[in-house]
């Protein structure tokens, strides 16, 4: 919708371009940040900025919003509570809410409502795992992006360790997704709760119709509270599951983590609606348009109905539904000697799974006196949840990122030598540049109350002492232009990187920090390093397209290592991010964009230095997630855990395989398998020629899945699997006997 006349022509400095919709709390408009992302900015309506209990609503929005920021949900960019008219900027989320979507046409089925259900569980968890609970969730507050399932508007959530805001009088919430609980008490409404909406919202999403359907939000209320679910139009194969989450009583209902398992464990097509069920056209939208999360008054027969006996029909067996399934999925996996194979929508045949035992063995032997360890690198800055990244010199581990120039970490027992710490906020995904012989190159920020130092710098240290040999401000961030936060790289003895006016490149001896050449960026592009193997390049774009924040015309030069000298210009098709490279080309996935979102890459593209020459190849699918290369192979890790594996040659799908590794960043290549690993630390080894998953282990660590494009979290110390998840953490195990799940 255009702007209309009353709209404001910015909020907090963010340009508006169009009206996104109102509804009871505020307006939601579309804007822009300064480097041209698409943000949604929620304008509270006027009428509440004075209501001081609506503004402790909304600041308890903000803070849980800000604590969630997983594959599934909407991250805040900015916000301003304490406004004269409070504002909200989240991420852009470009797609159709469900409702919109069940309206325009009809009930979801099959493979999409698996997906669905896979997406809205998986958002729970992050949400859960942060101590927030949602309690509105119903189908106007998720969004079907391109990239899954988002939920969005934690407008009435609240941080499950703070007191709930008292209303007399009052709940609030959507009675038709609503709990029992939520209804009769909604102080003591805890992550239970939203398992139950999620139900219902699976209920409404599979048939169009709610399991709780009256003609009225009072009735609708009763039945919730004192009635059975219908779940008679509900596919079969849901309808089990769907009913667990349906129990009156919080404890018989499934945690966010056991949802996933069983949903995981249901067919890849769950069919459609029953014979009672829509399947298609204009569907009813179960009151939700008129209930735009705003204060509800509760029904005196619902408010007594706290001492109703609803443990005597079928609510009774619902309780305990979901546990013997649970116990069958375990123990299948019990079967297979531990190994977690998740088999939906496989591509590639197979069993999955390989039998007890009968693991990667990489030819490598573990550092001598090797014993597993865990081990967590204290940042610069502890509200900052790190994540480092290693590479590996012998029995050394030289690790950074985030609050942390470089470490030295012992690979043997994960014993600290030293660490160089970095005061300031981080650049997001900027990590160690590299390291040779006997320096190791990271990055450094500066804090914000030392205005007069160099916001980024490429530090050098010592590798045996830690003790700074030299820094040099940098003023690129290399993102814009090659997808990849590597503003400096380590090429032989050499650091290649940009200059703090971000208008030249530089290579500096590595040790010295002499400069040994400097190349301006041709004129009206900016550029930044890159490597083929071994082979340095620059990759430019122009300086139009980077003000717009759509690269699509970027151009690769080779980049003599001795003079700094530019070769000729190969330009290539964009928008095209680096992925790696495969016998000396520089491999870039070309992105997919639909309006101002990128949903995914459909081509890739192959430039060789050598003869000047690009070639292209298309990809029969958009694929979503995070690239990576290894053995000459494109990998793309989605957020929901498949990984997919393409010929950068023919674009052909070679395989694709389901794990349970949400978020994962990959593929590091061993002897036999390729590793991939999420925040959490949950690693998986797949074999490299058809996928097969031969284990995967439990998460290590607290962490949020949804980062895309994130660089790979494994190093490898010989046998050792050294592993880099979120808050700093780290650890380590023998790839011949990996922690064992459950």
């Amino acid at each position: 919708m255009s702007l209309r006349g009353s709209d404001p022509a910015e909020i907090g400095g963010y340009p508006l371009e169009a009206r996104l919709g109102s509804g009871g709390m505020g307006t939601v408009f579309l804007a822009r940040t300064s480097s041209g992302r698409p943000v949604a900015i929620k304008l509270i309506h006027q009428q509440f900025a004075g209501d001081e209990e609506f503004r402790i609503r909304f600041r308890q929005e903000v803070a849980a919003a800000r604590r969630v920021s997983g594959a599934f949900t909407a991250a805040v960019v900015d916000a301003a509570p304490e406004a004269e008219q409070p504002w909200m900027a989240t991420t852009y989320i470009e797609g159709a809410t469900l409702a919109e979507h069940i309206a325009a046409a009809g009930p979801l089925d099959g493979v999409e409502l698996r997906r669905l259900a896979i997406g809205l569980a998986e958002a729970l968890r992050d949400i859960h795992r942060v101590g927030v609970v949602h309690r509105d969730l119903k189908p106007s507050n998720v969004v079907l992006s391109a990239e899954g399932p988002r939920v969005i508007d934690f407008g009435i959530s609240r941080a499950a360790d703070q007191q709930t805001l008292t209303m007399t009088g009052r709940v609030i919430g959507t009675p038709p997704f609503m709990s029992p609980e939520q209804l009769q008490a909604p102080r003591g409404v805890g992550p239970a709760s939203d398992i139950f909406s999620l139900g219902t919202l699976l209920v409404y999403a599979a048939t169009g119709s709610g399991p709780f359907d009256a003609d009225s939000p009072y009735m609708t209320a009763y039945q919730v509270v004192h009635e059975e679910p219908s779940l008679g139009a509900v596919p079969e194969a849901l309808r089990t599951v769907v009913g667990s989450c349906l129990d009156k009583e919080p404890a018989g209902r499934p945690s966010a983590d056991d949802l996933l398992v069983l949903l995981r464990d249901l067919p890849a097509d769950l069919g459609g609606a029953g014979p009672t069920g829509t399947r298609a056209g204009r569907t009813r939208d179960v009151i939700t348009q008129h209930h735009d999360a705003l204060p509800t008054p509760v029904p005196t027969a619902v408010a007594e109905a706290g001492t109703a006996d609803t443990g005597t029909s079928v609510g009774r067996r619902l309780r305990n539904r979901w546990r013997p399934v649970l116990a069958a999925a375990v123990a299948v996996a019990a079967i297979a000697g531990g190994v977690a194979a998740l088999q939906s929508g496989d591509r590639a045949g197979g069993d999955g799974g390989d039998k007890a035992g009968n693991v990667a063995e990489p030819g490598a032997s573990l550092p001598e006196g090797f014993t597993p360890w865990h081990k967590t690198v204290a940042g610069g800055r502890a509200d900052i949840p790190d994540e480092l990244r290693c590479v590996a010199r012998g029995e050394a581990l030289f690790c950074g990122g985030g609050g942390v120039v470089a470490a030295r970490v012992d690979a043997r027992d994960g014993s600290l030598a030293w660490t160089a710490r970095s005061p300031g906020v981080p650049v997001h995904g900027a990590s160690l540049a590299g390291a040779t012989d006997d320096t190791v190159v990271g990055y450094r920020f500066a804090a914000e109350d030392a205005p007069q130092a160099p916001q980024s710098e490429v530090v050098a240290l010592d590798a045996e002492s830690g003790r700074e040999l030299w820094s040099a401000p940098t003023g690129a961030q290399s993102t814009a232009v090659t997808g990849r936060n590597q503003d400096a790289v380590v090429s032989g003895s050499a650091v290649l990187m940009v200059d703090a006016a971000n208008s030249r490149l530089e290579a500096r001896n590595a040790r010295s920090g002499e400069v040994t050449w400097a190349t301006p960026f041709p004129s009206g592009t900016r550029c930044a390093p890159v490597l083929a193997g071994s082979r340095p390049l620059a990759m430019c774009a122009p300086d139009a397209e980077l003000a717009e924040s759509k690269v699509s015309n970027p151009v690769v030069h080779p980049l003599d290592r001795a003079s700094g000298k530019l070769g000729r210009p190969v330009a290539v098709r964009g928008p095209a991010v680096v992925a790696g490279d495969a016998d000396g080309a520089l491999v870039l996935l070309q992105e997919h964009w639909e309006g101002p979102a990128i949903t995914g890459y459909d081509g890739i593209a192959r430039v060789d230095p050598a003869s000047h020459e690009v070639a292209y190849a298309r990809l029969k699918d958009t694929y979503a997630g995070t690239p990576g290369m290894a053995g000459g192979v494109v990998h793309v890790s989605g957020a929901t855990g498949r990984i997919t594996a393409l010929d950068p040659v023919t674009g052909r799908e070679k395989w694709a395989r389901q794990t349970a590794v949400e978020g994962a960043s990959g593929p590091t290549a061993g002897e036999g398998a390729l590793y991939f690993s999420s925040p959490t630390g949950r690693v998986v080894a797949l074999d490299p020629e058809n996928g097969k998953i031969l284990w995967s282990t439990d998460p290590q660590a607290d962490g949020l899945t949804g980062e895309q494009g994130a660089s790979p979290r494994v190093t490898l110390a010989g046998r050792a699997v050294v592993v880099a998840a979120d808050n700093n953490t780290l650890f380590a195990f023998d790839a011949r006997n990996p922690p064992k799940p459950g």
